[in-house]
């Protein structure tokens, strides 16, 4: 039987959202039904050494995706895949006018945000007009999939909803080579948030919940860098956190994760945000901002988490408090988290996608 050839498109592997879970699906794919490869704007990034050996890496070597369409459709027009699934928002919005210059190959948009609060600017908004060109769309969440259909005028019967794939086998590897961090101080709790330095991460708003919490023993650790580095630090400064500690960006941040008495989602939005899966997958419990993105399909109410609204500041501050002096099952945390996200469950989804398209 011939196998189904899949061209998965990003930008590059750096370790955010949206390339960890095509790197899970890649991975995943049954080898007997596809033939997987990966086209990237630039060969780079943590995810790259993640990657199965037998996944052809085809390197693009372009810095903007404005100027890789070209080269993205040469390749397309010179491999001819079965399927091509582009994972990436920008990406997705400048191929979705050009799919009909393929007629015998299936193009698959993987969403990564609610798009309305995500796409500011005019020029990529315009592409979403030419979005039912896709066969598939999929999205993460139900309030990336109403957001779709209310605001953009896609076609109902052209999303599927799939939530995003934990690798517990990964996460576990990860975690038992995971050493608690010298940081984390005897006698105080140790509390995590993870993401990109930037306004939609919230961090500005954790750092004034934080400000009300300088007389408790809790320590907030903050993993990863991004634009607003320098104004974060400076609102540390100014607001004499002496408990908050920036860590930049982490190989590995399941050690953080595994010791942490806790994790905060501080977003304003998300797609499906797979630091608060990978949270629940160490056994961590979590307290998320109530954001747009699927944060309610995650959160299972005391069991692995709560959600609060963050920007009532103080009570959201004593809502840490209340969970640190709780007690919480890990297995319990985890088995919530793999009950519903692990990737033989999801993995089983994307396949179904794929084999349905090209019948």
């Amino acid at each position: 039987m011939k196998k189904i050839s899949v061209i998965f498109i990003l930008p590059d592997l750096e370790t955010g959202g949206a390339e960890r879970i095509v790197t899970t699906i890649a991975n995943h794919l049954s080898r007997d039904r596809f033939e997987v490869k990966i086209l990237l704007l630039r060969k780079q990034g943590g995810y790259l050494n993640f990657l199965h050996k037998d996944i052809e890496v085809i390197d693009l070597n372009t810095e903007r995706i404005r100027h890789s369409l070209k080269p993205i459709l040469s390749e397309i027009y010179r491999r001819k895949p079965d399927i091509v699934f582009s994972g990436y928002g920008e990406v997705n919005a400048y191929l979705s006018l050009f799919i009909k210059l393929f007629p015998k190959t299936k193009f698959i948009a993987r969403e990564t945000n609610v798009v309305t609060e995500h796409v500011k600017r005019k020029e990529i908004k315009f592409f979403y007009n030419f979005y039912n060109n896709y066969h598939r769309i999929i999205a993460q969440s139900d309030d990336m999939m109403k957001d779709l259909i209310k605001n953009f005028r896609i076609k109902s019967s052209k999303i599927i909803k799939i939530n995003n794939p934990v690798d517990f086998d990964f996460i576990e590897d990860k975690l038992s080579i995971s050493q608690k961090p010298e940081s984390f101080k005897y006698n105080y709790k140790n509390v995590v948030a993870i993401g990109n330095l930037s306004a939609r991460k919230g961090f500005d708003n954790l750092l004034k919940v934080f400000s009300r919490l300088k007389n408790e023993n809790i320590l907030l650790h903050i993993l990863g860098d991004g634009k607003d580095h320098d104004m974060l630090h400076q609102m540390k400064d100014f607001l004499g956190l002496q408990n908050v500690i920036f860590h930049g960006k982490q190989e590995n941040p399941y050690q953080f994760l595994k010791y942490a008495d806790l994790f905060i989602l501080s977003s304003r939005y998300e797609g499906f945000p797979n630091v608060l899966l990978e949270a629940g997958a160490c056994g961590t419990y979590s307290l998320a901002n109530n954001c747009p993105g699927g944060i309610n399909e995650i959160i299972q109410n005391n069991i692995n988490g709560e959600i609060s609204d963050i920007e009532d500041h103080e009570e959201f501050s004593q809502h840490i408090i209340r969970i640190l002096h709780g007690n919480y099952d890990k297995d319990a945390i985890k088995g919530s988290i793999k009950s519903r996200f692990s990737k033989h469950i999801i993995m089983g989804k994307y396949e179904k996608i794929l084999l349905d398209l090209v019948k």
